[in-house]
Formats: structure tokens, sequence, C-alpha cells
């Protein structure tokens, strides 16, 4: 456990302590900081961390699997993903030691309902989201107090002024990469030799489900290639609250 995390109070009896709170005191804290802290305040049980398992997820999944490789890990198998996303979950999982990860799918009887024809992502891509990942995201998170996820403000568009901790409903969010650098995240890859996504060869810089993913090109931002030609830039899992 790092000093950092000490100088922390521990979870009061009467709940967690305020956001604005821990993202002044974590506001210049290292991604490994970041997350041993939120261990320390929230414990393994009550504490996951939600990876799409895309693109640059390795660098975020190596510290906390040098934190603690037990801390669970949350994966939303949406049924649009592609192989390649599917093998390097898997591929990740055993390189890194993580011990603890859930491939959460859609309810059967929601897609049947609402997307039987399997061509919500067109018509409707927003309620696509809802079903696929927002909503069994709010399933799997329901037995925790906390919660982990990789957006760098870098990212640009709704993302450049996260802060480190933020509150989501009744739980807490921490964004321990929101003050990393495109550069920090390829050290982190070249100092782990972690593994590329095998999509990124092909020149996808940001992967997400199959029907609302293309390449982009070397000067466009990386996550163009999401939902191009909508104006819609976010999957839902972070502009909803979970509850």
């Amino acid at each position: 456990m790092n000093a950092l995390a000490h100088q922390i109070p521990p979870q009061p009896a009467n709940g967690l302590p305020a956001a604005a709170e821990l993202d002044r005191a974590l506001r210049n804290a290292s991604p490994s900081e970041v997350i041993a802290t939120a261990l320390k305040i929230v414990g393994r049980e009550r504490l996951a961390l939600v990876s799409s398992f895309g693109t640059e997820s390795a660098a975020l999944l190596k510290v906390l699997a040098d934190v603690d490789p037990k801390i669970p890990v949350i994966f939303l198998d949406t049924g649009w993903l592609f192989e390649e996303t599917l093998a390097y979950r898997d591929t990740l999982t055993a390189a890194l030691g993580l011990s603890d990860v859930r491939s959460i799918k859609p309810l059967e009887e929601t897609l049947s309902r609402q997307d039987p024809d399997h061509e919500l992502w067109f018509s409707d891509p927003d309620a696509c989201c809802r079903i696929r990942k927002v909503e069994p995201l709010a399933r799997a998170l329901k037995p925790f107090s906390a919660w982990i996820n990789g957006r760098k403000r870098f990212q640009g568009g709704l993302r450049a002024e996260i802060p480190v901790v933020e509150e989501d409903g009744v739980r807490l969010k921490f964004n321990p990469f929101a003050n990393v650098s495109r550069e920090d995240i390829e050290a982190i890859y070249a100092n782990a030799n972690l593994p590329p996504h095998p999509l990124v060869a092909s020149g996808y810089l940001s992967v997400g489900c199959m029907p609302c993913t293309s390449r982009t090109s070397p000067d466009e931002d990386a996550r163009a290639g999401r939902w191009r030609g909508r104006a819609k830039t976010e999957c839902g899992i972070h502009t909803m609250k979970t509850s």
C-alpha cells in the first residue's frame, strides 16, 4: 500500500467519503496511488474495475494487477464484439494474472423483446447501448460501492475535464488515468511488454462493438471511428448515473 493511501481515512461507518474530498486529495496522484487508495477505502469485495479490453485497456489493467490482481474486473460482452476483443480479454487475463474477470451479457429476454431483428444498433444506437451496456453494467455493479474506469482527459469531448474521483449515483467512480498522456500509456505498454489489441495493426485505434466501429486515419482523433457519422460519442455508461 502506498504512502498516499495511508493519508486517506478509511470508509466511514455511515457511508463513503465525499467524492470532492477524495478528488482534491488524489488530484496529482499516480494511477497506482488512485487504485490503491480506492482499495483501502472500499475494500476488494466492494470495488470493481470496468474494462472494455480495448486498444488502451492493457495499461490500466497492468496497473491494477500490480496493486492487486484479485480486484474484480467487469467486462461487458454485448454480443456485438469483435472476436479479436474476446481473444484479447483472454490473453490479458492470463498474462496479467487477473483472477476475477466477470463477463457480463445483456439479458436474452431483453434482447428478444427490444432487438429481435438485431438492427437496433442502426435504428436507435442509444437504445442498443442501453440494453447491451448500460443495463448490464448497472446489474453487474449492484454488489459494489465504487468502480474504476479508464477514461482520459486527452480523449477530449465529454472526457476533457473529468475529475480523478466523482460521484456516480450511490457509488464512487475513480478515473485513475484522468491525468495520463498518450505517451504515458505507450510507456506502460513498452515497459511491461504488453501485447497490443489485435485490431490496432489494422487501423482501429478505438474498438467497441463491430457495427459501430470503423478504422481511423492517422490525422483523425482516436475515437473518430466510434459511431462514425453520428452525433453520438459515448455509449452511455459514463453519462448515466448508476443506481
